[in-house]
């Protein structure tokens, strides 16, 4: 990588100009088939929730329709961390720096986000306050929320390996896999499940990958996927 940088093409100003102007006739169209998939997104079938999850949290026990706070919208993120484990993924950490900071601003158009995992509240709640986030966290220990919504598996699964992930059956590798869902609450009170990706779906969720496309060693993965990624407290250890 650091080869070829040195000897990336360099030109003049009108040149690099040019290249600059055909490059972003090439964006703008990837930006209206973004428009474009965006509304596909949206005008995709709902299906109605009819089970009852309740979850743990700072407010004691609430079902999924309290976790919308009284807006319409709500995202969730399902955050990776096991009953068993004593932290969260560092992963999963990593989305969570990128969106605690914006919830407000989702707040606005009503939209509520919090985060949901496997791990007892009192877990949850230790590990969020040594992160440093604001974010609203529940547990869904002891219901079948992350399995219903294919983030969880159970052993057998792992065993087997073979589970429903990212909308196939395939070996989830773990116990816990990363998504996002959303719901919608209408003026009645009934929940409806609208949309969930998996996987490479939650990239474009992620900040700091756009940032990092932008510059010339782009992500710098090598094909490895985000093997250098720590929880924000880890990076110089």
């Amino acid at each position: 990588m650091a080869d070829a940088l040195e000897r990336h093409k360099v030109v003049a100003h009108d040149a690099w100009l040019e290249a600059r102007k055909q490059l972003l006739a090439r964006e703008k169209e990837f930006t209206r088939l973004r428009d474009q998939l965006s509304q596909a997104r949206r005008d995709l079938p709902w299906e109605r929730v009819d089970k009852r999850h309740v979850f743990e949290g700072p407010n004691g026990q609430e079902a999924l329709p309290d976790l919308f706070d009284g807006r319409s919208q709500l995202i969730v993120y399902h955050f990776m961390f096991a009953s068993d484990w004593e932290e969260g993924c560092p992963h999963c950490s990593r989305w969570a720096d990128n969106f605690n900071g914006i919830i407000v601003h989702l707040n606005q158009r009503d939209v509520t986000m919090v985060a949901v995992s496997r791990a007892a509240y009192p877990k949850l709640a230790a590990y969020k306050k040594r992160m440093g986030w604001s974010f609203k966290w529940v547990s869904s220990s002891g219901t079948d929320f992350n399995f219903d919504y294919h983030v969880s598996f159970r052993p057998d699964e792992l065993v087997k390996k073979a589970a429903v992930y990212n909308f196939t059956v395939q070996d989830p590798g773990v116990s816990e896999r990363e998504g996002v869902s959303v719901f919608y609450k209408d003026a009645g009170g009934n929940v409806f499940h609208t949309y969930s990706t998996y996987a490479r779906g939650i990239d474009m969720l992620n900040v700091d990958y756009h940032y990092l496309d932008l510059v010339p060693k782009g992500r710098d993965e090598g094909g490895e996927g985000p093997f250098w990624v720590r929880r924000h407290d880890e990076y110089g250890r």
